[in-house]
Formats: C-alpha cells, sequence, structure tokens
C-alpha cells in the first residue's frame, strides 16, 4: 500500500440483507450470512492500488448485518470543486444499461444466473457525467426527483445527441458550444447511449484531449512483489533533490508510513470503529424494549414494529482522527523510523526518549502485541529486513526470535521457509479446475475447516481453499490428499487470503521439512516411526508420566496422530497456532516433537490421576492450553534434547552441507542455522522399526556424545572446538560393560556400572561405589554405553522405570567410538 501522506483514514457502514432463519442450503446447513459473503469478497478490493484511487483498508462486521468500511479518505472532492454542500445523488451517474436492469437480488436457495451489464464502460458513462458536471458547473436533474431522473436517463436513446440534449435540458447549451472541440468530443464519446458503441477506458485514453496532458503524469507501474522473479530495484531511481526530500517529510513521519500500518496502530492505540460512528450518530441504538413487535406468530413472523430507521443507508463518511495515535507515539524519535540494519548492537527497538520498548520485550508476547510504540517499531523493522530478503534473511531468523509483528506475519514465514522464485507463475501453470477424485473430499472437509472464522467460511474463503488445496495435490503426483490437509492449509491461507500463490508456495515448503512423505498413499511406516520416536521423548523428558500411560495402554496412536498430521492446527483454533508457529518455524523437524510433550505436561497432573477411559475422555475434548507456556517449555525440551535423539529413518534427507571441511556445526540448539545434521560416519544408522519400539529411551549419535562431552577427536573425524560460553547440558556416560573391558578402554569421564550386577530381583540399582554419582545426575542427560544393543536397551529401561529422566543409549555402542581414538586407559595403580 501507499504511503498515508495528506489523506486521511474515513469509515462508513451500511447493513447486509438478513436471511431467513429457516431455509437451509443444498448441504443441509444454515444459509451464510450475506455479511459474510461481502466480508470475503471485500478482500480483493484491498489489492487495488493506485496512486491516484483511494485505498480499500479493511472491512469489519458488526451485530445484525451490519459491516463497516474503512478506506483512504480525502476530505477535498469534486463536489467540492462544484462548491455544492448537498451529498452526491448516485443514481443521477448510472449508466442506462445499469438503471435498465433493475434491481437484482440472488439467494442461496434459488438459483439464478448473473445479467449485471456493468463494467468498465458503465464507468465511462459515469465518467462522462462527472466531467460534464464540471465543464458546466453544475449538478445535474436537480429538480427532477430520483425516479424521473432514472426515466429521462432512458429516454435518451431516442435522441441522435445526447450531450446537446443534455445541456438544453440544464440551460447550458453556450457554455458547452465555448468548449474545446477536443473535450465536446471527449464528452459524446463517454455519453454514447448504447454501450457496444461506446469506447473502453483502454481506447478512451487514446483520445487527442489526454495527449496533452499525459505527458505531464508519470506511467504507474505496480511495484514488483517480495515474491517475483523481477528485479524489484530495476527501477529505483533517487530524487535529484535529497534536501527538498527531506522538508518534504515535515517531520510527520507516521504519513510515510503505509495506511495499512496506520489503521493497524490506530486500532492498537485504543481506535473502535463502532465508537466512532456512534458519536457521529451514524449508529444509533434503542432500548431493547422499544423494539419489541405487537404481535408475533408462533413461527416467529412479527407485524405491528415499525422499520428502524437506524437501518437505512447512510453513506456518510466519518473520518478516522489520527490525533490519538499521535499523541501515543509522540515520543518516538525519527531514527525509529529508519534504522540501520546493520547495526547489531541490539535486537530489540529503542527509544530517543526512555527504555520503555526493552522493558517491553521482556513482557508477555500477548502484551507485546498490543504495546503501539513496541509494535511500530518492530513493523517498521520487519517491514526494511522483508524488503532487503533473501539477503537479510539471517536477520529476519534473529529477530523472530524475538518476535513476529502479527501485521508482518505472512510475509516473515514466506522468509523463514524460504520462499523465494517465480511462485505466481508457477501457481497460475496448475490446473485447479479439472476435476479430479479427491475433490469431493475436498469439498466436505472444507466446510469443517476453522469455520468459526468469518474470512475462511465465506463463499470465496472455500473458493480459495479450494483451489489451493487441488493446486497442491495436482502439483504433488507422488502424494495423496489426507484428512487434515485442509487444516494444515487454513493458517497460510489466511495470512495470505489476497495472495493464493504465496499460500501454496508456503504450504509446499511447510509440508516437506516438518511432514515429510506423511502424505503417501500407504504412509503407517513414517507415521509408526514418528509415533514411537515421540514416545522415546515422553519417556526421556518425563518417565513417571510415560510409565503411567504405557502401564494404562494410553499409547500415542489413540491421540497423537491428529496433532502431527495436522501440526497441531486440529487441535487449536487460529490465534494459538500462529504463537505456536512462530517459534516452530525457528526449529528443525524435531520441534513437534517437544511441543507434543509441552503438551502433555501441562496435563500431567490430570493425566496421571486417571486411568485409560478418563484419558480417552479428555483428549476427546482437549482441554484449555496455555500456547504461551507451551512455546516456551518447548524451547527448553528442545535445547535439552540431543539433536540425534529424534532421528527418523523416514525423515527429509538433510541437503548436502556446504562446508566441505567436515566440521559439524557448532550453531546454537534453537536457531536459524540447526537444520537437520548430515549424515557422517559417526551418524546414528537406521533400525528396524520393531527394535525401535521395543526401546524405551531414544538411541543418540556417537557424534551427538563427543560434542556434548567437548571432546577432542583424533584421525579424520572433527568436531568443534570448546566453547566459551557453552549452553549445553552436562552429562554422564555411564559405561554397563564389565570391569575387565571397562579398563581397556573407555570414555573419559564415564562411569562403570556392569549390567550383570546392575539391579536387584526387584529392580532396584544395586547399591555400588558409582550409585552415589547416578543420583547426583539425576536430572542430566545420562548416556547408557556398551558392547550388546540389547543391554544397553534393558539398562536404559530400568533406569527410567526408577523415573530418571533424559536416559539415551549410544546408537552402535562402544565400537562407535573406538575409532575416533577417543577410549582412554586408566594409570596403573603404583
Amino acid at each position: 500500500m501507499f504511503p498515508l501522506k495528506d489523506a486521511e483514514m474515513g469509515a462508513f457502514t451500511f447493513f447486509a440483507s438478513a436471511l431467513p432463519h429457516d431455509v437451509c442450503g443444498s448441504n443441509g446447513l444454515p444459509l451464510t450470512p450475506n455479511s459474510i459473503k461481502i466480508l470475503g469478497r471485500f478482500q480483493i478490493l484491498k489489492t487495488i492500488t493506485h496512486p491516484r484511487l483511494c485505498q480499500y483498508v479493511d472491512i469489519s462486521r458488526g451485530k445484525h448485518e451490519r459491516l463497516v468500511v474503512v478506506a483512504e479518505h480525502c476530505e477535498r472532492s469534486l463536489e467540492d470543486l462544484l462548491r455544492e454542500r448537498k451529498p452526491v445523488r448516485y443514481p443521477s451517474y448510472l449508466a442506462p444499461e445499469v438503471i435498465a436492469q433493475g434491481i437484482f437480488k440472488t439467494t442461496d436457495h434459488m438459483p439464478s444466473k448473473k445479467p449485471l451489464p456493468s463494467g468498465p464502460k458503465s464507468d465511462v458513462w459515469s465518467l462522462g457525467i462527472i466531467l460534464f458536471e464540471l465543464c458546466v458547473g453544475r449538478k445535474l436533474f436537480q429538480s427532477l426527483d430520483i425516479s424521473e431522473r432514472l426515466k429521462f436517463l432512458l429516454t435518451l436513446d431516442c435522441v441522435d445527441d445526447t450531450l446537446i440534449v443534455l445541456a438544453e435540458e440544464h440551460g447550458c447549451l453556450d457554455i458547452i458550444k465555448e468548449l474545446p472541440e477536443t473535450v465536446i468530443d471527449l464528452l459524446k464519446k463517454c455519453l454514447t447511449f448504447h454501450p457496444s458503441k461506446r469506447p473502453t477506458p483502454d481506447e478512451l485514453m487514446k483520445d487527442k484531449v489526454f495527449s496533452e496532458v499525459s505527458p505531464l503524469y508519470t506511467p504507474f507501474t505496480k511495484p514488483a512483489s517480495l515474491f517475483s522473479s523481477s528485479l524489484r530495484c530495476a527501477d529505483l531511481t533517487l530524487p535529484e533533490d535529497i534536501s527538498q526530500l527531506c522538508k518534504d517529510i515535515n517531520n510527520d513521519y507516521l504519513a510515510e508510513r503505509s495506511i495499512e500500518e496506520v489503521y493497524y496502530l490506530w486500532c492498537l492505540a485504543g481506535g473502535d470503529l463502532e465508537k466512532e460512528l456512534v458519536n457521529k450518530e451514524i449508529i444509533r441504538s434503542k432500548p431493547p424494549i422499544c423494539t419489541l413487535p405487537n404481535f408475533l406468530f408462533e413461527d416467529g413472523e412479527s407485524f405491528g414494529q415499525g422499520r428502524d430507521r437506524s437501518s437505512l443507508l447512510d453513506d456518510t463518511t466519518v473520518t478516522l482522527s489520527l490525533c490519538q495515535l499521535r499523541n501515543r507515539l509522540k515520543d518516538v524519535g525519527g531514527e525509529a523510523f529508519y534504522p540501520l540494519l546493520e547495526d547489531d548492537q541490539s535486537n530489540l527497538p529503542h527509544s530517543n526518549s526512555n527504555n520503555e520498548l526493552s522493558a517491553a520485550a521482556t513482557l508477555p508476547l500477548i502484551i507485546r502485541e498490543k504495546d503501539t510504540e513496541y509494535q511500530l517499531n518492530r513493523i517498521i523493522l520487519f517491514d526494511r529486513l522483508l524488503k532487503a530478503y533473501p539477503y537479510k534473511k539471517n536477520q529476519i531468523w534473529k529477530e523472530a526470535r524475538v518476535d513476529i509483528p502479527p501485521l508482518m506475519r505472512g510475509l516473515t514465514w514466506a522468509a523463514l521457509l524460504g520462499v523465494e522464485g517465480a511462485i505466481h507463475a508457477k501457481y497460475d501453470a496448475i490446473d485447479k479446475d479439472t476435476p479430479i477424485p479427491t475433490d469431493r473430499q475436498i469439498e466436505v472437509d472444507i466446510p469443517r475447516c476453522h469455520q468459526y472464522d468469518e474470512l475462511l467460511s465465506s463463499p470465496e474463503g472455500h473458493a480459495k481453499f479450494r483451489r489451493v488445496l487441488k493446486a497442491w495435490v495436482v502439483s504433488h503426483p507422488d502424494l495423496v490428499y489426507w484428512q487434515g490437509l485442509d487444516s494444515l492449509c487454513a493458517p497460510f491461507l489466511y495470512l495470505n487470503f489476497n495472495n493464493e500463490a504465496l499460500a501454496y508456495a508456503c504450504m509446499s515448503a511447510f509440508i516437506p521439512k516438518y511432514l515429510y512423505n506423511f502424505f503417501l498413499k500407504d504412509n503407517s511406516h513414517v507415521i509408526q516411526e514418528y509415533l514411537t520416536v515421540f514416545s522415546q521423548m515422553i519417556a526421556f523428558h518425563d518417565p513417571e508420566l510415560s510409565n503411567h500411560l504405557n502401564e494404562i495402554g494410553f499409547i500415542p496412536d489413540l491421540y497423537a496422530i491428529p496433532w502431527f498430521l495436522t501440526m497441531f492446527t486440529h487441535v487449536f483454533p487460529l490465534h494459538k497456532i500462529f504463537h505456536l508457529w512462530d517459534t516452530l518455524l525457528l526449529g528443525n523437524s524435531s520441534f513437534p516433537f517437544c511441543i507434543g510433550v509441552a503438551i502433555l505436561q501441562q496435563l500431567r497432573d490430570r493425566l496421571l490421576a486417571n486411568g485409560f477411559n478418563e484419558c480417552i475422555l479428555l483428549f476427546s475434548d482437549l482441554p484449555e492450553i496455555d500456547i504461551e507456556r507451551c512455546v516456551r517449555e518447548s524451547i527448553n525440551l528442545f535445547c535439552w534434547t540431543p539433536k540425534s535423539a529424534t532421528y527418523r529413518q523416514h525423515a527429509q534427507p538433510p541437503k548436502p552441507s556446504s562446508d566441505s571441511s567436515g566440521v559439524r556445526s557448532s550453531a546454537p540448539y534453537f536457531s536459524a542455522e540447526c537444520p537437520d545434521p548430515p549424515k557422517t560416519d559417526l551418524s546414528r544408522e537406521s533400525i528396524p522399526l520393531n527394535d525401535l519400539k521395543s526401546e524405551v529411551s531414544p538411541r543418540i549419535s556417537a557424534e551427538d556424545l563427543i560434542d556434548l562431552c567437548e571432546l577432542t577427536v583424533t584421525g579424520h573425524f572433527k568436531t568443534p572446538t570448546k566453547k566459551t560460553k557453552s549452553s549445553k547440558p552436562k552429562l554422564l556416560v555411564v559405561d554397563i560393560r564389565n570391569s575387565e573391558d571397562f579398563i581397556r578402554g573407555h570414555i573419559s569421564g564415564s562411569i562403570n556400572i556392569p549390567f550383570s550386577a546392575a539391579f536387584t530381583a526387584e529392580g532396584e540399582l544395586t547399591q555400588g561405589p558409582y550409585t552415589a554419582v547416578l543420583q547426583n545426575f539425576k536430572g542430566k542427560v545420562i548416556v547408557i554405553v556398551g558392547h550388546v544393543a540389547k543391554h544397553t536397551a534393558e539398562f536404559a529401561a530400568h533406569l527410567v522405570k526408577m523415573k530418571y529422566p533424559r536416559i539415551c543409549i549410544l546408537d552402535g555402542g562402544i565400537n562407535k567410538i573406538k575409532p575416533t581414538g577417543l577410549l582412554t586407559i586408566p594409570s596403573p595403580q603404583i
């Protein structure tokens, strides 16, 4: 959108016609209210941008089918040029063919065609009437009432020269004759009665009258979109006089922001559309008792109540005052509107007068999202970073770790998912019209997908759902449509409602990263492996809960499939999904496991206190989940989880590393540089699914063990040097081989608890010299090492039964470590 500049924002309201309550659509569901239909269709108007057109900004739905439209508003109009004080009478400007069609009303339950002749040529007639009024300096048809005006316009079919007849009717023929021939010719072309003979706007622009003025105006070229193959800076020009540009700004930095941003900040600063309309008496309310009918039938039909005058159309536009917003932002300095992207001093926004913003950054997310000054700084920063995408991708990741401003969420998600290229051309090339076998299932699923949201429940929303889902199915012939794909599409479609191509591109990038091969025709092996790893994550982080759920037989297969198949979009409303995915998109494909464990831990007390049947009932209607706490705990769980503990053989193969040195990435656990690690000789090996299911605790790779122990490797294996500040947890290595094998060589710092004598017949840990050490490390990562996989798995399972958290097994056992040269031999005792 264009900057606000000297314009203002205005609001006007109208009512959509109400539908009968006792009529259902062809699908048996209640009819969609007309206000929701309008709300969905209105969205496309927000995409129409031109320097000489007022910009539509927003539409909101109120009670009783009321709609309020917000748009760019200019106080000075063509009517002001005529020095008139009455409102414009719109019927006077209607083209004859529009009047002739009469009132056309459609309903859902009555199929009908749409005979709407209105179009660009009708606008040419309206333009002709406006130009006529400007030329003669008066309004037309002032002496006639509405019906007489319309009749007169229809009789113009019988005259030879519409312009002359209109001039004679209004006593201004002399004025018309004095006009230049080029202007008279233009008026005659515009006021041609028959649409077939009337020129189109394109044809009209070739008229001689425009050849004289067109050089005075720079042709408008719509800027290239963020995600396109065209060069966004190809036509970038700097003003010749920079000093003059600075004077033009005149320290009104807010006016340089887009109208969409200003309106968003206006709402945050306490702006209330309904209150503004009430104050201007556009919205009037009656006491409820005064609205009761005098006579009421038992079927609900009522009589005797006069029509409420407040429901009639009032085309008055109320100017929205920006005083409250400007006062709220009075302490924001000019440098906040032009942040330096290379300034790496802090990732928090600054104010030139106080440190309130730094303090705001520590507040809960829901409070930060309502803070006007904080959001202004974040919106400006993200706007500039996104305009520099993909060159500033790393900095976008860095700032997204703080938070993502809701207004910029759609584009930011696309950047985090790495969307690039000519996405519109690719989307347009996909056949979304030819019927396919999944059409029927898509039609069934869409009316059940997040239909509490007005935008997604509108007919326009359903049509967009259908196109995006079909585009994905058609463009992925190796995959199939599974129920839940519609829920997965919903967040992307909501955020990019006017950009289906971007919604499709985001969805296409999201699925391979987090749901690789989940949509195969036979996905049972992928799902089963995923759920098994999730079960191991529960045991790793919360052994007591894991023990209880396993004892009562409440396995993840019974509740977690919809969680992961839809990445929680099937169980949470959109506003929670936004906050959850803001963090999810910063993690790798293992982060959903941590979200699942965090959800279970919020329900921990209730789960531990109940049996199988009660748990089934609990998850049939999932209780309220604190999503901010869930996100916070998910990050903590993610940081405690060794990278290879969530290894899956059916996950997306890691991309080849650009680093040819063989050095493993030393990036923090939760960062942009934390992809799924590439496979090396020390990575985890795939094992059969049945073997994986038999192990309670997860395996970790030798690579992870070396990394976590911060050991130095000899030979061709290389690991990062020790960090000065390490955020990694301390860990304990428990070697369960017999003492003789342990003495021949072991990992430095490990303790020896032979498996053969580790536990009593009752399953208790045998008391020994290292029992206290093991107890002291309870709560830290404990890695079980041996040379028999079955023994290490059993030893780990015993510790889990004893409620030891963060137990894992070294994949490949001690033999995986031997080639690295890391095994040490204790010095002989003298």
